[in-house]
C-alpha cells in the first residue's frame, strides 16, 4: 500500500494554552513494499507521524491516504478494523503490552479481534512463534516467565499473526543485545523481501545503513530530507546543522580521512568501508 501524507499538521492540546505542534505541514510518500527508515532527534515528530498511518491519532489538518483509505480530521473511530489489520505496529518495548496467561493466547488475541476464527488463530500462532525464532513449546508458557528478548519476540509474533501488509516498528530493538538486534532486524528485512512494507523509527544509524532502502529525516516537526540512506548520510548541510548523526562506518571513514585516506562519498556500512580501505591500500 502506498502511504501519502498531504499537508498534514498535528497539534497537541489544540486551542489551549498547552498547544504544541507535533507535525507541521508534512507532505510525504512512503512507497509500497519498501523498507523506509524514519529518523530524527527525540521529540522531532517521528512517532507522531507513524501514529497517523493507522489512525491512532488524527491530523489537525491535511490528509493521509493509506491504500484506498483516507484519514482526515473528520475520520471517526468506526470501521477502522480493516485499516488496523493491514497496518501493524510494534511499539517500543512491545512486551509491556503482553497480558494473557499463555503465549499462545497473546499471539491469538489480535487475529481473533480482527475476526479470525479460533482454529485459524491457533494455526497462525504456531507459524508466527516459529517465524520469530521460538519453538512451539513456548506457546503453553506464560509470557511473564520468559526473558526480555523472548517477550519481545512474542509481542512481535502477535502483530505478525494478523498478516499486516505494512509493519511499523517504533525502536523495535531497544534494549536488545547486538545478536538479538540483528536477528530481529533480519526478520523484518526478510518480511520486506516477501512483499511487506516496513517502516522503521530508530536512533540507530547502523540499522538504517544496513537495512533501509529509503530514509526520511524529521526535525522540529518538519520533513527535512527524503532519499536513499547513502545520499542522505553524505548531505553536508544536514550533518553541519546537527540534524543527523552518522553510522559508525562513516564516522570511522571521517577519521581515516585525516590520515591519508580519501573518500569521495562516506561509506555507510562495514562492507563498503572495508572495500574502500582495501582498494586504497592494495589497489585491488
Amino acid at each position: 500500500m502506498e502511504i501519502i501524507f498531504k499537508n498534514v499538521t498535528h497539534s497537541y492540546e489544540a486551542n489551549s494554552p498547552l498547544e504544541g505542534i507535533g507535525l507541521n505541514d508534512v507532505s510525504l510518500a512512503i512507497h509500497d513494499k519498501k523498507f523506509t527508515a524514519i529518523v530524527g532527534k527525540t521529540g522531532s515528530g517521528k512517532s507522531t507521524l507513524v501514529r497517523h498511518i493507522n489512525a491512532l491519532i488524527k491530523p489537525t489538518s491535511g490528509t493521509i491516504k493509506v491504500g484506498d483509505r483516507e484519514i482526515t480530521p473528520e475520520t471517526n473511530n468506526k470501521n477502522l478494523k480493516s485499516l488496523r489489520k493491514n497496518v501493524g505496529m510494534v511499539f517500543q518495548f512491545p512486551e509491556s503490552q503482553l497480558f494473557e496467561d499463555t503465549v499462545e493466547k497473546d499471539i491469538m488475541f489480535g487475529p481473533m479481534n480482527f475476526g479470525m476464527s479460533e482454529s485459524d488463530a491457533k494455526e497462525s500462532a504456531k507459524k508466527m512463534i516459529k517465524l520469530v525464532g521460538l519453538g512451539e513449546e513456548y506457546l503453553d508458557k506464560s509470557p511473564f516467565d520468559l526473558s526480555g528478548g523472548q517477550m519481545r519476540r512474542v509481542a512481535i509474533a502477535g502483530v505478525l499473526a494478523s498478516n499486516p501488509e505494512t509493519i511499523i516498528l517504533d525502536e523495535p530493538t531497544a534494549g536488545l543485545d547486538p545478536v538479538g538486534r540483528k536477528e530481529i532486524m533480519d526478520l523484518f528485512k526478510n518480511l520486506q523481501k516477501q512483499g511487506r512494507t516496513i517502516i522503521l523509527i530508530t536512533h540507530n544509524m547502523d540499522d538504517v545503513a544496513n537495512y533501509a532502502e529509503e530514509m526520511v529525516v524529521i526535525h522540529d516537526a518538519k520533513v527535512m530530507a527524503v532519499g536513499k540512506p547513502k545520499d542522505i548520510f553524505n548531505d553536508k548541510e544536514l550533518l553541519t546543522n546537527d540534524i543527523l548523526t552518522l553510522p559508525r562506518s562513516a564516522v570511522f571513514a571521517q577519521k581515516l580521512s585525516k590520515r591519508d585516506f580519501s573518500f569521495p562519498q562516506l561509506p555507510i556500512t562495514i562492507s563498503e568501508l572495508t572495500a574502500e580501505i582495501k582498494q586504497q591500500v592494495h589497489g585491488d
